[in-house]
């Protein structure tokens, strides 16, 4: 019989605390080893119970989460599952807490004290269980003399990722040089999130222009839309004057997901074709694979991120094993890889 996951709970409010105890208490394999209103109490709590996975409160009064975050991955790195309010400030400070490292973020239910409050926590836990948090970080250097141009005349290039995507998008896109086609990206993200993502990653990439998708939006040069999260999905469409353009898509979540990576690339693959280049980067499931496999159908460049670079090897494990890939590559190793592809 396996050893059931231990959990830390780290949140100020004992009512939070209380239901996501009673979330994932319902989940067989789980198990609250202790809870900790404070950093200081987790800290201690940490070296006593030697916890799986921590869930942590992104928002807590008196200190700063972010710090504490950065403290667990340097010296004893636990999968976390940051849990957020669904504010602007709590996304912002998610987003930054994703690319420290943590696991994924959950949202807090707008209704705390209805039937299905934290619902899916205890499944997102049981998967950051499966993680290694230091991962990604260990492959993530930069590889040495990159191109300083695009090698190639694509189109646009179209980006999916989930679970880990956040440091892995952003470690990519910062290989990118300016003037390159336009970039479209579907990372799994609540909405709010995907608004903060793309203004943080257009204040640290320069040479990039970053923003959340829009509706009718022409694509151009050194452009980077993000999906915007919410009930809805981000296609790319090719008008009668030839350009290409967004179009946010009002439909239920494919393959769990909304905004999904698969609709992105089965788009891609109708409106673009040859013309395109598709990377489908770290993430739980399989969102993506099949999408990608579109893709390179319709005569793509295709690039997968390979096993040992990603947080969670599954969206590009299924694309692997269904030869939707062209080529599969280290993460850090994906940018130069782009940037010297061919069409096929």
């Amino acid at each position: 019989m396996e050893r059931p996951v231990k959990v830390l709970i780290v949140d100020d409010s004992r009512t939070m605390r209380a239901l996501i105890r009673r979330a994932l208490e319902k989940e067989p394999g789980l198990v609250v080893c202790a809870e900790a209103a404070n950093p200081i109490e987790a800290r201690d709590l940490i070296i006593r119970d030697q916890p799986d996975v921590i869930t942590l409160d992104v928002e807590m009064p008196g200190m700063n989460g972010l710090q504490f975050l950065d403290k667990i991955m340097r010296l004893r790195p636990i999968p976390v599952v940051m849990v957020s309010s669904l504010t602007t400030k709590g996304a912002e400070t998610a987003i930054a807490a994703l690319q420290m490292g943590a696991f994924d973020c959950f949202p807090k239910p707008e209704c705390s004290f209805g039937g299905e409050a934290f619902a899916g926590l205890a499944r997102l836990v049981k998967q950051a269980a499966q993680s290694r948090p230091s991962r990604a970080q260990a492959h993530c250097t930069a590889a040495p003399h990159p191109p300083s141009a695009w090698g190639n005349d694509f189109a646009l290039v179209a980006i999916g990722a989930s679970t880990g995507g956040v440091e892995a998008i952003e470690k990519v896109l910062s290989g990118f040089p300016a003037g390159g086609p336009p970039i479209v990206i579907c990372q799994h993200m609540p909405k709010l999130f995907t608004a903060s993502f793309a203004k943080r990653l257009d204040h640290t990439l320069s040479a990039l222009s970053v923003a959340e998708s829009e509706n009718g939006e022409r694509l151009a040069p050194g452009m980077v839309r993000i999906a915007a999260g919410g009930e809805q999905h981000t296609v790319v469409e090719r008008y009668a004057d030839g350009w290409l353009r967004t179009r946010l898509v009002k439909a239920p979540p494919v393959n769990g997901h909304s905004p999904s990576v698969d609709v992105l690339f089965d788009s891609v693959a109708a409106q673009v074709g040859p013309n395109a280049l598709g990377i489908l980067l770290t993430g739980m499931g399989q969102d993506g694979a099949k999408g990608l496999l579109a893709m390179r159908q319709a005569g793509a460049m295709t690039i997968a991120q390979d096993h040992d670079s990603s947080v969670v090897y599954g969206m590009p494990r299924v694309a692997a094993e269904i030869g939707a890939a062209c080529q599969i590559v280290p993460l850090n190793q994906i940018s130069r890889a782009a940037l010297s592809a061919c069409k096929k």
